[in-house]
């Protein structure tokens, strides 16, 4: 298929989308038979090379000692996630938020399986949020921040901390710093079919996230300390929870 080609089916997909989202994962957000194939458990355990549960199970364990109050979850994300922490707070406290009417599609269906009602599913995009300030005690980003442009992430980061009330959380699941040591960084192939598929994988690499957070909290007289950092897969994934105040 050539240029012209690609071009007429990421463009299929981005009415009302980030221009990022469409072009580069359209296949795997946007295309309804792409929702459906990876919102599988194996499918997913071998996107994460073996470790959904591990991560998942750890993002939960954090999500336990979270501070009273309303939680909000970036993006709909595939897998139990979203199902899990709902099951956790029946009351009325979860909110999901996606840029895309398929993401919510899937999760309601989802959520709608299991038996669940309390919660508020929110048409936004993560980088200009319709809530108000200090609306959560609690933010969850789970794997979205490597699939930004520096500029959306950005953004991002600037609105999670704009609704993060005075002694609330932030937990990110993300991949960890640059991996230098890893087989799947130093073997080129891999490096090379891993960067083909993040595009935006390299540059968040070597972003200092705790940085990042601290430079955007100053503008709101905030401050945030990073208070338990796990790392998975010989250092490939984490697991990070940030304490305002």
């Amino acid at each position: 298929m050539g240029r012209k080609g690609r071009l007429k089916i990421w463009h299929r997909f981005s009415d009302g989308i980030p221009d990022y989202l469409a072009r580069h994962y359209w296949w795997a957000y946007l295309w309804r038979p792409g929702v459906w194939f990876f919102d599988h458990q194996p499918i997913i355990n071998a996107i994460l090379f073996g470790q959904y549960k591990r991560l998942l199970r750890q993002t939960l364990q954090c999500l336990e000692s979270r501070p009273p109050g309303r939680l909000l979850q970036l993006t709909c994300v595939y897998g139990l996630l979203s199902p899990s922490i709902v099951n956790e707070n029946k009351d009325h406290s979860v909110y999901l938020c996606d840029v895309a009417p398929v993401q919510l599609e899937a999760v309601r269906r989802k959520l709608n399986n299991e038996g669940h009602n309390s919660v508020c599913l929110a048409h936004m995009n993560a980088e200009k949020l319709a809530f108000k300030d200090d609306s959560f005690s609690t933010v969850l980003v789970f794997f979205l921040f490597h699939e930004l442009p520096a500029d959306a992430r950005s953004r991002v980061i600037d609105e999670l901390v704009r609704v993060i009330e005075a002694g609330g959380q932030v937990i990110i699941v993300e991949y960890a710093p640059l991996p230098t040591h890893h087989f799947l960084y130093r073997i080129f192939p891999l490096r090379r079919l891993l960067m083909r598929l993040e595009p935006f994988l390299a540059e968040f690499w070597r972003e200092d996230l705790a940085a990042a957070l601290h430079s955007r909290a100053k503008g709101y007289g905030k401050a945030f300390e990073r208070t338990r950092a796990d790392y998975f897969f010989n250092r490939f994934y984490r697991v990070e929870v940030y304490q305002e105040g």
